[in-house]
């Protein structure tokens, strides 16, 4: 019940960055720039930490998570570029953004989304307070993971009432993780893997897709501040949790 409760928790936090995006999509450069330094800030301030920590505690190459971030990144460059060479014939190649890219960078997020409520499910396997700690680290950026979703969505031209429909995904797999946490026990090794090949994932949506779009158009310093923010904000988050 504890579990189900936390992912709960987690969830209304996504759903909150959601209704933020879209409250502020009339300024969506400022919001990109925002969301970059997001991503960047998740997967720099706590997957990476992560993997490096249960790497060391469970005598794993960090090799081996590492490899799976560059299969990430990489699958995600695949994906995007074939989706918009097939259509390339359709329109003249200018603007970085088609739908199915968005709806892929909303999957991969929500597969980060599941991974947090499984990582809660894991942790009180380990103690109460293991979890809790875990927990309140989830919780506390799954608003950004929120307001991510719908970022990459409302981006790449998808309609509002989809942008909708993912975040409400994105929002409940932490409570499907949490939920299927109780049926087995994941080794932490591969839990490692797993968390490589995501970070792998988000890095290229923020680094090589948001980023740029939110120069693309209207650069300013604000949006480079708010890049910086974004990092800074997560940075802060991740070690107050």
């Amino acid at each position: 019940m504890t579990v189900f409760l936390l992912t709960v928790c987690a969830s209304i936090a996504a759903l909150l960055g959601g209704w933020l995006a879209f409250r502020s999509r009339q300024k969506l450069n400022l919001a990109l720039g925002f969301t970059a330094g997001l991503i960047l800030g998740l997967v720099a301030f706590d997957l990476l930490p992560e993997i490096f920590e249960i790497a060391q505690t469970q005598a794993l190459e960090p090799i081996w998570p590492m490899i799976t971030l560059v299969i990430g990144f990489l699958l995600f460059h695949i994906i995007e570029k074939s989706i918009l060479i097939h259509h390339a014939q359709e329109a003249k190649y200018g603007p970085h953004q088609h739908p199915y890219v968005g709806v892929a960078g909303a999957v991969a997020l929500s597969g980060h989304s599941f991974l947090d409520g499984l990582s809660i499910g894991l942790a009180f396997q380990i103690s109460s307070a293991v979890g809790l700690a875990v927990a309140i680290a989830v919780i506390g950026h799954r608003f950004a993971d929120g307001f991510n979703t719908t970022n990459v969505m409302l981006y790449h031209q998808n309609k509002p009432g989809r942008a909708k429909m993912m975040l409400l995904i994105a929002a409940a797999m932490p409570i499907v993780g949490g939920l299927t946490s109780l049926l087995f026990s994941l080794s932490e090794a591969i839990l490692a893997i797993y968390l490589g090949f995501f970070a792998g994932f988000l890095l290229y949506i923020g680094a090589s897709d948001i980023l740029p779009q939110a120069h693309s158009e209207k650069s300013s310093r604000w949006t480079i501040g708010l890049t910086v923010l974004g990092a800074a904000l997560m940075f802060l988050v991740t070690r107050l949790a």
